[in-house]
């Protein structure tokens, strides 16, 4: 079916003379005129191109260079539009005596880019996974000509379904919880078969850079969904993944070059990475460790893109920009950070930064030293290499969350005193505000495990959504789903329930979920809206206090407001010394509890029940 559209696209497009030039497609599939860095490259692909020259005399469009790869079924042609306007711009493949005409769409931006505005910490992302969130439209549950997969609900593994469709038909349920901002893992086309009872639902495996995988929708429902949520005030962000693509992806077929990718002869000589970051910036590094660390595949099936290739890192600049414009995206979470070549990720940042200056990405930094993530935050003093990366992922805070929750909260360093020590560096980042913290989310075990401490996650959630950082929750948090990766990572990926056809309850209306689950989301979709346009949270100083008799307090205060966040780190009674936090509370008698709504009176010790949590309002 893929072969068939394109044929049927070019046969409407081109026009030949003579039968020994064949292009098949052209990357990316059109083009924007008044970009910032005038130059375009397009990658067509088509069969015996090595002698293949390109031209146009499309007025303010010119032909800068033409690259011949070592793969002659791959041309690379450089353009420059600097002065081109939105129009059919035709372009003339010459061979010999044999000529094609390829009409290719310039088109009209739809605001510019200073006018992109990305997420913040006025933001709470609410992260999903489109194949078990909600199957919206049945129909595309089954895809003729894609490689062989089973659609089963029953296997934690395979795909169940769900699709762009079933997240737009929710858009009110997100509104109703309280969260600004969705980020969902990658929408790609993953066409990847089924192995052993595994699958690509996750989406990380990408076959096709320019193409929503059909399961999910199509690139006219992405862009409708993005429409749609931005009506109902919601911001879209887009998992993408540089680092590696999918090994049914043409370029693993039909390897470009020799140096399309790291390891290319991973028949003979196959190299895995080391998982392990720190070498990228260890200082006493060896540089076994940083290839194998950087130039080694992900898994067998996700080839490791080599990024040091100027060509192989401009198709991925040029991808990110091309979805911003025709999506309308407002954020881009990038995956595997560090396992991509570090100056060539500045590049892409540097540039999408200039072209986007209020437009934000976030990078997965997946170590647990604030030392080591702060350094790939934008502008760092750590790095003499400036990443232009604005947010970072505070792995840090979910780590010391992670041993809190089961802890008592000592006098030194067992429960949130783990919190409170790591928050102490926050000097380290140029920007703690433009920090992404996160409690879950679908490469660890949900916070609740296997259990249901609610007390824990109420907590865990109250600091998480008051801190100086840019929230993100874990989707279905709010109705207590729980799971953890011992038996498979599906376990903490399950079907939101309601999400689906033929499920016995629904979970996004009240009367499908249990009385327990009811409070849990009465209690966060509060907090949530209260947050929401609170410049306390946003804009003001934070003041935290080492834990005290097992109480943990973080104040932030912002234009003669402030807000204390209290947490009784016991499993018994404690008291809030109202002495002790008199810098912060002031000559305040009464404060009010965020929640409840109920007056707190600060005359005297307020008294706290095992785990309690307050948030006061003075």
């Amino acid at each position: 079916m893929r072969k068939i559209l394109i044929l049927l696209f070019l046969a409407a497009s081109l026009f030949s003379f003579g039968r020994s030039i064949q292009i098949n497609r052209i990357d990316p599939t059109d083009w924007f005129v008044g970009m910032k860095n005038p130059s375009l490259q397009l990658m067509v692909y088509g069969d015996d191109l090595g002698d293949v020259s390109v031209t146009t005399d499309y007025a303010g469009a010119t032909v800068d260079s033409i690259v011949h790869l070592q793969n002659p079924k791959y041309l690379l042609a450089y353009l420059h539009l600097q002065n081109a306007k939105p129009g059919v711009m035709k372009l003339k493949f010459t061979k010999g005596k044999s000529v094609q005409l390829v009409n290719y769409v310039l088109k009209a931006r739809e605001m510019s880019g200073e006018d992109r505005k990305g997420f913040s910490n006025a933001d709470v992302l609410y992260m999903l996974m489109p194949d078990r969130f909600a199957d919206g439209n049945p129909k595309n549950n089954q895809i003729k000509g894609m490689n062989t997969y089973v659609n089963d609900r029953t296997k934690p593994s395979l795909r169940h379904g769900g699709d762009l469709e079933g997240i737009r038909q929710h858009l009110d349920y997100f509104n109703q919880l309280g969260v600004t901002a969705l980020w969902f893992t990658p929408v790609l086309e993953n066409n990847s078969p089924d192995h052993n009872g595994y699958s690509t639902y996750h989406g990380y495996a990408t076959t096709d850079y320019y193409k929503v995988d059909p399961r999910f929708g199509s690139n006219a429902e992405y862009r409708q969904l993005a429409t749609d949520a931005h009506a109902k005030g919601l911001k879209i962000v887009m998992d993408m993944i540089f680092n590696h693509c999918g090994f049914e992806h043409p370029w693993i077929q039909n390897m470009p070059s020799k140096d399309w990718f790291n390891s290319s002869d991973y028949k003979s000589n196959y190299q895995q990475t080391s998982y392990k970051l720190t070498p990228v910036l260890d200082p006493y590094s060896s540089k076994i460790d940083l290839r194998e660390t950087v130039d080694g595949w992900f898994v067998p099936t996700m080839p490791d893109l080599n990024q040091r290739n100027p060509h192989v890192i401009t198709y991925l600049i040029q991808n990110s920009k091309w979805w911003i414009e025709t999506i309308g995206i407002d954020g881009i979470r990038m995956d595997t950070y560090p396992y991509a070549d570090r100056k060539a990720m500045s590049d892409w940042m540097k540039e999408l930064d200039e072209e986007y200056p209020n437009f934000n990405v976030v990078g997965e930094t997946w170590v647990t030293e604030p030392a080591y993530t702060a350094a790939w935050q934008k502008d760092s003093r750590l790095s003499k290499l400036n990443s232009y990366l604005k947010t970072v992922m505070d792995f840090s805070f979910f780590d010391k969350m992670s041993m809190a929750k089961n802890e008592e909260t000592d006098g030194w360093w067992k429960g949130y005193n783990r919190v409170y020590n790591s928050l102490v560096y926050d000097y380290l980042y140029e920007s703690p505000s433009n920090v992404m913290a996160f409690l879950e989310n679908h490469d660890t075990d949900r916070f609740l495990g296997n259990g249901k401490d609610v007390p824990a996650l109420k907590q865990a959630l109250a600091l998480l959504l008051t801190m100086n950082r840019i929230p993100q929750l874990y989707y279905g948090t709010e109705v207590l789903m729980n799971g953890t990766k011992a038996v498979t990572d599906g376990d903490v990926r399950q079907d939101f329930p309601g999400g689906f056809p033929g499920d016995t309850r629904n979970a996004f209306t009240s009367q499908g979920r249990t009385a327990d689950e009811n409070a849990m989301f009465d209690w966060l979709s509060k907090l949530l809206h209260w947050r929401q346009g609170n410049e306390v949270l946003t804009k003001g100083k934070q003041i935290q206090f080492t834990p005290h008799d097992g109480v943990y307090v973080i104040a932030r205060q912002f234009q003669g407001k402030t807000v204390l966040t209290v947490l009784n780190g016991k499993s018994t009674g404690a008291s809030l010394n109202v002495k002790r936090y008199a810098e912060v509370i002031g000559s305040a008698n009464t404060a009010q509890d965020v929640i409840s709504g109920n007056t707190v009176d600060l005359s005297s010790d307020v008294k706290l029940s095992p785990r309690q949590t307050l948030i006061l309002a003075l």
